[in-house]
């Protein structure tokens, strides 16, 4: 990445999953990959306000599984186009 690049990547304080506890580790727990337990770093930019965190995650899934007129394909490619348009890379 050129340092014109990195410049427009707003760095923001997360709480590593090795290191949440309380509120912040039960918030993780919800959104992680069960598997492996990493979280998303979209999702660990909550991890100073948990309750965001949880907020995001359910609206995530109400977008992505609720009841629309959508599929789930269409669905997800909308979110790559927007994410294209705005060069983001989650």
């Amino acid at each position: 990445m050129s340092a014109r690049e990195s410049n427009r990547i707003a760095w923001i304080d997360t709480v590593p999953e090795q290191a949440a506890s309380g509120e912040v580790k039960r918030a993780y727990q919800r959104s992680g990959d069960a598997k492996s337990g990493k979280v998303d770093h979209i999702m660990k930019i909550h991890s100073l306000h948990p309750a965001s965190l949880i907020d995001h995650l359910h609206l995530y899934k109400t977008l992505m599984f609720g009841d629309s007129p959508l599929t789930r394909v269409q669905r997800e490619m909308i979110g790559v186009v927007v994410s294209a348009i705005n060069r983001c890379e989650y």
